[in-house]
């Protein structure tokens, strides 16, 4: 171990651990753990040898050997026999048991390029070794010498995709895999079944795959719109049992795990469309065709567990992977507790509540997977009622499942809405295609840490690690799964591989900058926000009301050029150079210029300036911190929140009300108070029950000025509050009331409702 130390020490007094910053910055996405820069290069040339050593996977070779003639046109030999010069692939090397799993290095000169790997480091070696290829257009494709010592932090690095909500093909999942693979990732967590379709063939259930893989239409636009619209046109597909053999395959091919998922007991409408028995009532159902939660869930009786054993029995059977994803999330109960079946098997099994009904449920379930061989992974609700002894945990509604998991010592998966759910937003441009809402741009990815510090040194082991997911309610083509997908997923790659010392937001989108050339050859369709536009917004220093407005992207060697209230922007427009003031209510446009050449979308934001825009707000109560990106400025800084929502524009509060005490600096004459306040059921956010406005003079003594509740608040998100009268006041707080418990027949019933609240003006 102190020689392993001192070789490390050693390496980094060399220049070694991460890369500096600069023109000579690698394009390598995960950042490995070391790089050493070495003199001269090595020629990539036609018919270069790829040279086989013992144990090495002749598929690691040729799938490497493949891209580089699809790529780079460059046709590489691979052989068996010693010759000098070329790349020389290794397997096990005595020098690596010291390393952790699945580790490897490159060496390099200018004559030879050695890859050595343990475990699964042969591929992940080759895998940077296809990133250093020169991606530009160039005559001759010389790669920088280097020597890489690399290994990944996590076991688990994942990515999900939906294809029940929208349907790929085949060769569309290979491409997934294909990206999967380029950053290391090595779960693939497909998404088989849910409401809107099953998606897997099962032979001894054919109306799977005859009626439940078909719904009668989809939705136009977004769920929350009215009124709502179908397209009437039928939709639909399956992947026979073939051609999951063929995928899998393939994945196993590229050291790539595919998880299946079977959702149960809730959101099961497809295959309740196929066997209406399995309900609680009698129906009639249909596959669905829209989005969100439904009451008809899985009864509790027996058919539904010899149905589901039929499933499972084949399920286990097509997927070598340990572990089998039953859902297990979004079940509401009212069918429960209205079924006499269910409630029968409630008073048998001891269960308390319906919530001890589902980890019953569950608990059976994973004993029958537990036969097979296989492990059951479920979302965070399984925690409910009890875990089931051996079940792992993937914590999507934060990461308190996860952390509770962990104490009870399961393994962990995090995904967390708030930094891996990629069917949100990722920029703040105009003209974002459609998503469900939500904003998780480049950089929240990025920062994410698959550790809590909440969790303890021993628990921590218990975390396997992280996936990124992509549901598709919005996503009805792969160019768009590409879009929402690519780059963040990159992003999401490093987080799980690189260690956390070495991560550097700006130095990864200097190397992303560079990377993006790869992704171009591989005509990948992946959004461009680190060009985009971004605003920072912060009070005044000097007191005066209004805002200071920041603009800035991540690319270097860029402009950024602006106009006000709504003069269109061009190449000639005042080039942005440093904040700006805004005193009065303004529209600003802007977009990222390289010499006279738009690189970006246009920004375009209109900022609401009154008079308690910018002033010092005090959060009488904290917001769930992952709706808190700007604390109280955030309900004064001139924006207000967007819809379809984005998650930086507003404060949320779950099951809690919002207080807050805005200081208008003087006393002044109090008319008007309008509070922005979101509705979107579907996610649980729910629009307030009350809003009391009070004034103070001393910020002490507060007099209540005008409560409104019920009716009154109507039915837009823009709550607007007529004092009447003279209310002078230089305190005023705010006082926004939580909807409470979502009620029975509503998504997420029973849980606490979520309060969403943005912009509050005085004037």
């Amino acid at each position: 171990m102190r020689k392993i130390l001192f070789a490390l020490f050693f390496i980094s007094s060399c220049a070694s651990f991460g890369q500096q910053p600069g023109d000579s910055l690698l394009p390598l996405i995960p950042q490995p753990v070391s790089v050493m820069r070495m003199p001269g290069v090595f020629q990539l040339r036609q018919h270069t040898p790829l040279i086989l050593g013992k144990d090495v996977l002749r598929s690691d070779a040729e799938i490497f050997a493949a891209n580089v003639e699809k790529y780079y046109g460059i046709k590489i030999d691979i052989t068996e026999k010693k010759t000098s010069g070329g790349i020389r692939l290794q397997q096990g090397m005595e020098e690596l048991k010291s390393l952790p799993e699945n580790a490897y290095r490159v060496t390099m000169n200018k004559n030879e390029v050695l890859v050595e790997g343990k475990g699964d480091g042969v591929f992940y070696g080759l895998q940077t070794l296809l990133q250093l290829i020169p991606a530009e257009p160039v005559t001759e494709y010389n790669i920088p010498c280097v020597n890489i010592t690399d290994y990944p932090r996590f076991s688990w690095r994942g990515m999900h995709l939906d294809v029940s909500r929208h349907f790929f093909g085949k060769n569309d999942v290979k491409k997934y895999l294909d990206y999967l693979s380029l950053y290391k990732l090595n779960v693939f967590h497909w998404h088989l079944t849910d409401d809107q379709g099953w998606r897997i063939e099962i032979k001894s259930r054919p109306e799977l795959t005859k009626t439940a893989a078909w719904r009668k239409g989809t939705l136009i636009g977004h769920y929350t719109a009215s009124p709502v619209q179908y397209d009437n046109t039928r939709y639909g597909g399956f992947y026979t049992q073939e051609d999951v053999k063929e995928i899998i395959a393939y994945a196993q091919q590229r050291h790539i795990t595919v998880v299946p998922e079977i959702e149960m007991p809730g959101h099961s409408m497809a295959v309740l469309a196929a066997y209406p028995e399995l309900a609680c009532t009698k129906g009639p159902f249909e596959t669905a065709q829209t989005w969100g939660v439904f009451n008809d869930v899985l009864c509790t009786k027996p058919e539904t567990f010899k149905f589901l054993e039929d499933v499972l029995a084949e399920i286990c059977a097509l997927f070598p992977g340990n572990y089998i994803h039953i859902g297990g999330d979004e079940c509401p109960k009212d069918r429960w507790k209205e079924c006499a079946q269910c409630q029968a098997v409630k008073k048998t099994t001891g269960a308390k509540d319906e919530h001890e009904l589902q980890s019953w449920f569950i608990q059976k379930i994973e004993k029958f997977v537990n036969s097979k061989g296989k492990q059951i992974i479920g979302w965070d609700e399984i925690l409910e009622g009890g875990l089931a002894p051996g079940a792992a945990v993937m914590s999507w509604r934060g990461e308190g499942g996860g952390i509770e998991a962990a104490k009870q010592k399961h393994n962990v998966v995090m995904s967390p809405t708030s930094n891996c759910y990629f069917d949100y937003y990722q920029s703040q441009a105009a003209g974002e295609p459609l998503a469900i809402g939500g904003y998780l741009p480049l950089e929240k990815v990025y920062d994410y840490d698959p550790l809590p510090e909440a969790i303890s040194v021993g628990d921590s082991k218990y975390i396997l690690g992280l996936q990124g997911n992509v549901w598709t309610e919005y996503i009805a083509d792969f160019r768009k799964v590409e879009y929402m997908a690519m780059p963040r997923m990159s992003a999401l790659a490093e987080v799980g591989w690189t260690s956390k010392r070495l991560k550097n937001y700006d130095l990864f989108t200097q190397r992303l900058a560079k990377h993006m050339l790869v992704l171009d050859r591989m005509d990948v369709n992946y959004c461009k926000a680190i060009f985009y536009i971004e605003s920072q917004l912060s009070p005044p220093a000097n007191g005066k009301p209004g805002v200071m407005l920041d603009l800035r992207n991540r690319a270097k060697g860029e402009i950024i050029r602006f106009s006000m209230n709504e003069d269109e922007v061009n190449a000639n427009s005042p080039v942005f150079e440093k904040p700006i003031q805004l005193m009065r209510t303004s529209e600003i446009r802007a977009a990222s210029y390289k010499g006279t050449a738009r690189r970006s979308p246009e920004f375009r934001q209109n900022y609401e300036i009154s008079f308690s825009t910018g002033k010092p707000v005090k959060l009488l109560t904290d917001p769930d911190p992952q709706y808190n990106t700007g604390g109280g400025f955030t309900l004064v800084n001139g924006v207000t929140g967007r819809i379809p929502w984005n998650g930086s524009d507003w404060l949320g509060y779950k099951g809690k009300n919002l207080e807050a005490v805005i200081d208008l600096g003087i006393t002044a004459s109090v008319r008007m108070v309008r509070v922005d306040a979101l509705k979107d059921e579907g996610s649980w956010i729910y629009f307030p029950k009350s809003i009391e406005v009070l004034g103070s003079n001393d910020r002490l003594t507060y007099t209540s000025i005008k409560k409104i509740q019920g009716d009154e608040l109507g039915n837009r998100r823009n709550i607007n509050i007529i004092v009447g009268g003279l209310q002078m006041a230089r305190y005023v707080k705010v006082v926004v009331e939580n909807a409470g418990t979502i009620p029975e027949g509503k998504p997420g019933a029973g849980n606490p409702a979520w309060l969403f609240v943005d912009e509050i003006i005085v004037e």
